[in-house]
């Protein structure tokens, strides 16, 4: 039976795994593969090709599964993800959406070009027959990264394929005066708005979401924990402030990244010569056709834009990492004050029937440990050489792809996990109330200071805390008795133990956290 084992990605072949092309007539007559589907995107439609599980055999001692399009450890666990509410704006990042953009940036800049006269416009011009072509075309990514081998880049053999597609009088202008890091760039910043978009709209929803917690949890108090252990009381809706004031933050950055997001035109070492006077022109009108910047000069080597836009993105992971950090704590059968939602099978386990796992939390936290790497990647990558860079801009590509990836399923994870988080208050409350009187150790030493200075009133708390469990836990019965022996503390009255004094202050934290969320 044959084997459809498509290439999965876009790049060359510098990264040391081989990679086997499809078939040319697939799915041959018995194949068991999943049909094609194809993505069109203004341009081409762009072949994904699943392969068959072969079962083994009597030479093949182990199931064969092929590479595929679907990465189950990628896409789908970290990806945008399909279903859901907003299934028909499924955010897809993966090497058949970045050829799409590479397509579109090719009819954009030949529409530029008629639109500032560079080539002829008669009949729609050479435009017209490239978007049409480009319209008919089915482009196997597959053969496209194998073709790209000899090049290093996906363009060349890109711009082969289109030119075999257009009538012979369209072909002289096809790419005209472009290099191939004009059309990977642009498409990559075409990529990067489309995702940015989604990303930025979902961080702004998960803000709503856990500003909403914050709201209906101002007054659940629990404990506040500094290095694993308990501290001083809080309340659940300060926690959820905080979030909130990440995940806006995060937003914020995510919509200013995407109003430098520009196209690159500036030919084959950074002059434009071939347009001539025109040149300026040409790239506000290629700007203009794609809806992007345009820049104040060629960024070929100036790499300022890629770095600025991979932090955001790993910006944009980090903050829904913080929040899954503190549910995956949160939700440890001994804690217990939070549950994630997701309805029946949500979190089961291969062995263990009675586990829930926080397995939306895990799958953030697991993706907030990636983005760094990739992050250093594209800053080391900045180093570039003179007008072209040898391997800098190739090491971008790979990471920036991973990190949108990434960015779009963090945001859609974070906001599916604060819309149906379980908050167990009773379990806050009681969990507090264990660590009392411990978790009043501050509140008293801080009442006591004016009277007997700062360290003198930590030592007293600290020995009466001490001598409260001579006999075992201590109570605040006992620890109010140990207290009121010093003469300094004769008139301590027992609301001095009660955590809620201790929160006076907290409502204005959180009504100034959510009118800055919301302002």
């Amino acid at each position: 039976m044959p084997i459809c084992a498509p290439s999965r990605t876009w790049t060359p072949e510098p990264y040391g795994r081989e990679r086997v092309a499809a078939p040319a007539a697939c799915p041959p007559p018995g194949c068991r593969c999943a049909e094609r589907t194809t993505l069109g995107q203004n341009g081409a439609q762009v072949t994904r090709i699943v392969g068959p599980i072969t079962p083994p055999s009597r030479s093949r001692g182990a199931w064969t599964i092929p590479r595929s399009e679907v990465a189950v450890f990628d896409d789908e666990l970290f990806g945008h993800g399909p279903g859901g509410a907003d299934a028909d704006h499924r955010v897809v990042v993966d090497d058949a959406t970045v050829v799409a953009a590479m397509v579109r940036a090719e009819v954009a800049l030949l529409r530029a070009l008629q639109t500032c006269g560079v080539v002829p416009d008669a009949d729609g011009g050479p435009a017209v027959a490239l978007a049409e072509a480009a319209a008919r075309l089915t482009i196997d990514v597959a053969d496209l990264g194998l073709r790209a081998r000899g090049a290093g880049n996906a363009v060349v053999p890109l711009v082969k394929i289109l030119l075999a597609a257009v009538p012979a009088d369209a072909r002289p202008w096809v790419h005209y005066g472009a290099t191939s890091q004009d059309i990977v760039d642009t498409a990559l910043m075409l990529l990067a708005r489309d995702v940015s978009a989604v990303v930025a709209a979902d961080l702004r929803a998960a803000t709503e979401a856990a500003a909403a917690l914050a709201e209906d949890h101002r007054g659940t108090v629990m404990a506040g924990r500094t290095l694993g252990q308990v501290a001083v009381p809080t309340t659940f809706g300060l926690k959820a402030a905080g979030w909130a004031a990440g995940l806006a933050a995060a937003a914020a950055d995510v919509e200013r990244v995407k109003s430098r997001l520009a196209v690159q035109l500036a030919g084959a070492a950074g002059t434009l010569a071939v347009y001539g006077a025109k040149a300026s022109d040409v790239v506000a009108a290629f700007a203009a056709e794609l809806g992007l910047a345009v820049p104040a000069g060629p960024w070929h080597t100036e790499r300022s834009r890629v770095r600025e836009l991979a932090a955001t993105l790993a910006g944009a992971v980090a903050a829904p990492g913080k929040v899954a950090t503190d549910v995956v704590l949160m939700a440890m059968s001994e804690v217990g004050e939070l549950r994630e939602g997701g309805g029946p099978g949500h979190g089961g386990s291969s062995a263990m029937p009675h586990k829930q796992n926080p397995v939306t939390s895990v799958l953030l936290r697991a993706a907030a440990v990636r983005a760094p790497g990739l992050l250093g990647t594209v800053h080391a990558a900045g180093l570039q050489e003179h007008e072209r860079a040898a391997g800098g801009w190739h090491a971008e590509w790979q990471p920036l792809e991973e990190l949108l990836r990434l960015a779009a399923g963090s945001a859609r994870r974070v906001r599916e996990l604060l819309e149906g988080l379980d908050v167990d208050a009773a379990r806050m409350a009681a969990n507090l109330d264990a660590a009392r009187p411990w978790v009043m150790a501050e509140a008293l030493a801080t009442r006591l200071a004016p009277r007997l200075g700062r360290a003198e009133a930590q030592d007293l708390v600290k020995h009466a805390l001490e001598d409260a469990a001579r006999d075992g836990a201590p109570t605040d019965d006992a620890l109010l008795a140990q207290l009121r022996r010093h003469p300094a503390a004769a008139d301590l009255p027992a609301a001095a133990l009660d955590p809620r004094a201790a929160l006076q202050g907290v409502d204005p934290l959180i009504d100034a956290a959510l009118a800055a969320v919301r302002g």
